[in-house]
């Protein structure tokens, strides 16, 4: 459970990242709040980013998806997005996240798909869109993300 080994990146993406020493998938995860959930990021570009959620496990006292398992979803594929976007000199922090919610859902896979709206020098706003298994509307959220420098370590003292 959110394994991230199956995330797909185009080429580019791939070639832009190369030599730097890092495991992309891992990077570009769910995280360890994401894995406990069992978020998937499934498919990774600066300009599309998919992942999945399981409802159960992720629920709010009346049986429905909880918001903050919605929000959380929700950032984690904008903030993928932002920080494929940036590139590997910059890091991603979001400063704005809003959701709504349109319908409640008690069972099944959501799918969210994050688009960009804004992708500039030093902010990147991302729309996601999450859907149930019908392609029903479930919630819209909107992130923003500031993207900052990288900070280099210079020569140890």
């Amino acid at each position: 459970m959110g394994e991230q080994s199956s995330t797909k990146f185009p080429q580019e993406i791939l070639d832009e990242w190369a030599g730097l020493g890092l495991d992309l998938p891992a990077l570009f995860s769910a995280g360890h709040l994401g894995g406990r959930m069992g978020l998937e990021v499934l498919e990774a570009s600066p300009e599309r980013v998919v992942g999945t959620l399981p409802v159960e496990g992720n629920t709010q006292p009346y049986g429905l998806l909880h918001g903050g398992a919605s929000a959380v979803l929700a950032e984690t594929l904008g903030s993928v997005g932002a920080m494929l976007h940036a590139g590997p000199g910059k890091l991603a922090v979001g400063v704005d996240l809003n959701c709504t919610h349109h319908r409640g859902i008690r069972s099944g896979l959501v799918t969210a798909v994050a688009t960009p709206v804004h992708r500039g020098r030093t902010t990147a706003t991302y729309e996601i869109v999450i859907t149930d298994e019908q392609d029903r509307r479930i919630c819209t959220a909107r992130l923003t993300c500031l993207l900052r420098e990288v900070a280099q370590e210079g020569p140890a003292d």
